[in-house]
């Protein structure tokens, strides 16, 4: 698969303006990404601006600290799916699994994933918080509660995606969930390290940047 199918285009900075939503959306027409991700007041723009083309829409929930309550949660990603959603990244409750409450942890997870049915549903670990310890008990929950994909970082924590982390969360999933990292990978060679190691999907907001820098190497 091309790099350009891994992306899921994303802006999701507090201060992002429709117009730079809008042009998020143009970017991920013309380079023909996976999804782009928006923050959920942006969907319906976002919906508007994609029509029927086959771009995704990804929106986060619960985002970016984990902490509200669980029908928030759930509340955030029916609405947005209402709104033309087609993916769903929560942030899960980092300091409940901290508290090792993995029973709250669990239904969280599970109470969001029943409310969207069939509609992917990747769960953000938020690696940089955690132990390693902590990311296999956070993947061997997100697999009881049947999310889609665990996620390594929202990219507002400390540090994001890392290659020892991935290789846990791989070797914890065993090929039920799919992975997806995000949080400071900003070109195409960095994006293939981690696709060569069993990623299915890239969380980035330099997606222009990684294709121009792989269309430029291609040209010698």
């Amino acid at each position: 698969m091309e790099l350009n199918k891994y992306i899921d285009h994303t802006l999701l900075s507090a201060s992002a303006t429709e117009s730079d939503i809008l042009k998020l959306c143009d970017e991920a027409l013309k380079y023909n990404f996976y999804s782009v991700c928006v923050n959920s007041c942006y969907v319906p723009i976002a919906k508007q601006a994609l029509g029927r083309s086959d771009v995704k829409i990804c929106t986060v929930v619960g985002f970016p600290l984990g902490a509200m309550s669980t029908d928030a949660k759930v509340y955030e990603a029916k609405k947005a799916i209402e709104e033309g959603a087609t993916e769903i990244d929560m942030v899960m409750n980092i300091g409940r699994l901290k508290s090792k409450n993995h029973v709250a942890v669990l239904k969280d997870i599970s109470a969001v994933k029943r409310a969207i049915g069939l509609t992917p549903l990747k769960v953000i670990l938020e690696i940089s918080e955690l132990s390693k310890n902590e990311i296999v008990k956070a993947c061997e929950i997100c697999i009881d509660a049947k999310a889609d994909f665990v996620k390594t970082s929202t990219g507002f924590s400390k540090s994001g995606a890392t290659l020892t982390a991935i290789k846990i969360m791989k070797k914890t999933v065993k090929g039920l969930l799919q992975i997806k990292a995000s949080g400071g990978i900003r070109d195409a060679e960095t994006a293939q390290k981690y696709i060569d190691v069993g990623v299915t999907r890239i969380g980035a907001s330099s997606g222009v940047a990684m294709m121009q820098n792989q269309t430029s190497h291609s040209a010698y």
